[in-house]
């Protein structure tokens, strides 16, 4: 589904990542890991083409196809997801008109209708019911006054709502208490299937007692310097990160 190969790309000139490979095919759950500064959100930027990264070199191909050319909502089109770490608010724009518009912008791009406002309404119940998530929620203005926690379970919400193909979750684990923590975990288990990938970016091992990972890769100075299963993540857990960076300067 997403080949990365030799990929480099920069902020302001400042280079982040310096040579990053990695495959992510259908049905998979990858967790990216890594200290601060180590390219880890810079990686689901760049995938999801964020305009102010530049890439210098190597490739992203997405189901066969280069995305280098293409714009961060051609890819939303194309069907990846970015949850950000720090949702923006939209005051007076209600959960469910934002899902609304954003799910017919995407049909629109494919070529077809709005969906019919009954179907809409349906699909929304189900994937609310999906989530435990109170009516009441979906009338509130997008992210306006919202807790850390339901900033978070919106994000899985709106997942949901879309059903992309490939979803990079980037620290989603971050400023969550442990019930809330749960209950987005718990939204991204039930998403989970055969015909989609999620790639989790986090710091902490805390998150993947909840989604367990097919892989963790661990990032430093803007590479990928080792990959391995969960057990991976309980040793960072009990090591940290220094005696990777020693093995990355062997």
């Amino acid at each position: 589904m997403l080949k990365i190969k030799n990929l480099h790309a920069s902020v302001e000139g400042k280079k982040i990542l310096k040579g990053v490979n990695l495959e992510v095919n259908a049905g998979e759950v990858h967790a990216i890991m890594g200290p601060n500064g180590s390219g880890k959100s810079t990686l689901a930027s760049v995938i999801a083409g964020k305009e102010e990264f530049e890439v210098t070199q190597g490739s992203i191909e997405f189901e066969g196809e280069d995305l280098d050319e293409t714009s961060p909502e051609e890819r939303a089109h194309k069907g990846v997801f970015l949850s950000f770490q720090y949702p923006v608010e939209i005051p007076g724009v209600s959960v469910t008109n934002f899902m609304k518009t954003a799910i017919n912008e995407s049909r629109k791009a494919k070529g077809l209708e709005d969906m019919p406002a009954k179907e809409m309404l349906k699909l929304i119940r189900e994937k609310s019911e999906m989530l435990d998530i109170d009516r009441k929620f979906l009338s509130r203005s997008l992210n306006e006054g919202f807790s850390g926690g339901e900033k978070k379970r919106n994000e899985i919400f709106q997942m949901a709502m879309l059903e992309p193909k490939l979803s990079i979750l980037d620290e989603t684990d971050s400023g969550l208490d442990i019930d809330a923590l749960r209950i987005v975990a718990n939204g991204v288990n039930k998403l989970r299937s055969a015909d989609k990938a999620t790639i989790l970016i986090t710091h902490y091992q805390r998150l993947l007692e909840y989604i367990i990972p097919d892989f963790v890769h661990v990032i430093h100075d803007g590479k990928i310097v080792k990959s391995g299963g969960k057990e991976l993540a309980l040793e960072l857990e009990e090591k940290g990160y220094d005696w990777l960076k020693q093995e990355a300067t062997v």
